[in-house]
């Protein structure tokens, strides 16, 4: 429930909307406590989301007069947005080691190495994860699974392993962002009140430059930076095919998850099914107890294959190892929805409408809003919302159509998590693929930024507006 009132004579009677200048005030400590603390200090992310969390709070209660119920409330709401995805993070962490123990992870590392080459793998990789993710409506599950089993190919094939997961990260996004079937896709179109396939459409042109840009630049490593070796591939499939029992049984898993999600079915109802996929192919594919099975969905796995290498790229924590990673995920949520529910994003948001002088300005200042949002609230779907809410009666005013709006904060918010080490995008991504921050692959994630980039090009272009009917005293048109 929201208990925020506005006090428009500046007396005491309850909480009040923030000044520009007073919104600005917690987004700089965020920023100054997450530069200091992780970068400066090379702490974790948890104890400078605490920092941020704490000002923010103190600052709403005691300059804006809001109550500790309603502070509350505000920060269960940014942790009620992100619920599905504190679930997804259970749940895959399990599915990963599932999968694991099942051999569906090892048989995909072992057929990729014999028929992937080092220098297509990147372009490749990119490539196989768009299509996956457009089939399946998420970039998360994608990483999760095959994004996994291609840091061992990559790892096999002599590729290191950041270039690896920006391909991999790159690709999902790509797919993610266009599919009918992803979240943020169906939302972007909801809270900007567009036809959800004009929307896809609008956003065509510029997710194919991003990813074709992205393409030629893994294309252009494969060529000039990745090793023409190959790395020692048999000391990778050696002992995977003697610890393993590598038929296709082991794909069932992938078989089941993909197939219902490509039926429609959401994510979080397609990954567990993958789960119980996982755990029932390990008693029948690998001859496991049914009890060894459900541990290692617990506990993880920790493989003895003879390989030191090979035992570290299997070695997974089950749903007992999320903890880190849901922690991060909890503060930051409550911290973007502290942020959201005391105005102060929305305040910063209402400040674009007075700079922007074009239609093509408040097409990049869109931009601009859904990449800080996505910053300081560190989910996506917030980055969506928020400026998708914010700005649907300025482009009205504009005589634009939603689709502009609706493309700009998808173009410019679900594809640029991964770029801030404490968004919940970034720190799945990392964990999955064996990272301690997203830090480690954002050199090598070119999707993101160049999403960004093309959305720019495009505004400039006056490619990225698509002028309606202007109603009367609308402003007017770009020269």
């Amino acid at each position: 429930m929201d208990t925020r009132t506005t006090r428009a004579d500046g007396t005491d009677g309850g909480p009040r909307r923030p000044t520009f200048p007073e919104a600005i005030v917690p987004l700089v400590i965020v920023v100054a406590s997450l530069g200091v603390g992780s970068g400066l200090l090379g702490l974790a992310p948890h104890g400078p989301l605490l920092w941020s969390i704490a000002f923010a709070g103190l600052f709403a209660h005691y300059r804006l007069g809001y109550d500790w119920d309603g502070l509350y409330d505000a920060a269960e709401g940014g942790l009620r947005m992100g619920m599905q995805a504190i679930l997804i993070l259970f749940v895959i962490y399990g599915l990963i080691a599932t999968w694991t123990s099942a051999g569906t992870i090892p048989g995909l590392m072992y057929y990729g190495l014999g028929l992937l080459s080092p220098q297509v793998f990147l372009p490749v990789t990119a490539l196989l994860a768009a299509i996956v993710a457009f089939a399946i409506g998420s970039s998360w599950t994608t990483v999760g699974t095959l994004g996994v089993a291609f840091i061992g190919i990559g790892s096999g094939l002599g590729v290191s392993a950041p270039m690896t997961a920006g391909a991999i990260v790159s690709g999902a996004y790509a797919g993610d962002k266009q599919s009918p079937l992803s979240d943020t896709t169906n939302l972007a179109a909801a809270v900007t009140n567009t036809d959800l396939y004009d929307h896809i459409n609008a956003m065509r042109l510029g997710t194919a430059v991003a990813l074709g840009l992205s393409v030629v630049g893994y294309a252009v490593l494969g060529a000039f930076v990745v090793s023409g070796s190959g790395g020692d591939t048999a000391a990778i499939t050696g002992p995977l095919a003697s610890t393993y029992a590598l038929g296709p049984l082991v794909f069932l898993p992938l078989v089941v998850t993909f197939g219902l999600a490509i039926r429609g079915y959401p994510a979080l109802p397609a990954l567990v099914a993958g789960v119980f996929a996982g755990a029932g192919t390990t008693v029948l594919a690998q001859g496991r107890s049914f009890t060894a099975a459900w541990d290692a969905f617990l506990n993880g796995t920790a493989p003895e294959t003879g390989s030191e290498l090979v035992n570290g790229l299997l070695t997974t924590g089950g749903l007992a190892g999320s903890g880190w990673t849901i922690a991060v995920v909890v503060a930051a949520l409550a911290l973007g929805g502290l942020l959201e529910g005391t105005d102060v994003l929305a305040v910063v948001a209402d400040r674009l409408a007075d700079v922007v002088w074009s239609r093509n300005s408040l097409v990049v200042g869109t931009g601009a809003a859904a990449l800080l949002t996505n910053a300081f609230t560190a989910q996506q779907y917030m980055s969506i919302v928020v400026p998708g809410v914010s700005l649907r009666e300025l482009y009205d005013e504009y005589g634009l159509d939603s689709r502009d709006l609706s493309r700009a904060v998808e173009a410019a918010g679900t594809p640029t998590g991964p770029l801030f080490p404490w968004h919940a995008g970034a720190v799945f991504m990392a964990a999955s693929l064996g990272f301690e921050s997203s830090w480690a692959f954002v050199p090598f994630y070119f999707f993101g930024p160049l999403s960004v980039l093309a959305l720019v090009g495009m505004a400039l272009a006056g490619r990225a507006t698509t002028p309606t009917e202007a109603p009367a005293g609308a402003a007017p048109a770009d020269d």
